[in-house]
């Protein structure tokens, strides 16, 4: 067996519009929007009687996609909301920007906030935590020159 790649990471949200925004103002591009369900859904994720809306988004260089899902059956389990970025589980994903602050300007006018703020690491990069829709957490890096 030898791995290939990692082809996606998904999110379940409440609110898959709102998701898309603020993932498509960071730059990532809407590759398409899908209802699944049936009982091969069912067996996959190992629930009865699944409704999905998804929506997959891609990074501009084409190899990183994230994948949106927003349950209607069953519904969703409610999670922590704004969570500390140390729970256990997943805890953010990070996004390689070219001007951090352009970033962050344009995420909070979707309404993201800093978690902490920008800092930079030695000589090689800003680096922020940026909390968005749903309480999802990213990281932005920009490598400094």
């Amino acid at each position: 067996m030898t791995l290939l790649r990692m082809d996606n990471v998904g999110i379940v949200v409440d609110d898959l519009q709102a998701a898309i925004g603020f993932f498509a103002e960071l730059g990532l591009e809407l590759e398409g929007e899908a209802t699944v369900e049936g009982q091969s859904v069912d067996r996959v994720v190992g629930l009865e009687g699944v409704r999905s809306d998804v929506a997959m988004m891609r990074t501009p260089d084409g190899h990183g996609r994230l994948e949106l899902s927003k349950f209607h059956t069953p519904p969703a389990t409610a999670a922590e909301r704004n969570a500390p970025v140390n729970r256990l589980g997943m805890g953010r994903i990070m996004f390689a920007v070219d001007d951090i602050d352009a970033a962050v300007a344009r995420l909070q006018a979707h309404g993201a906030e800093l978690v902490g703020e920008v800092v930079q690491y030695e000589d090689t990069y800003r680096l922020c935590y940026v909390r968005g829709p749903e309480g999802i957490v990213i990281a932005l890096a920009e490598q400094l020159s």
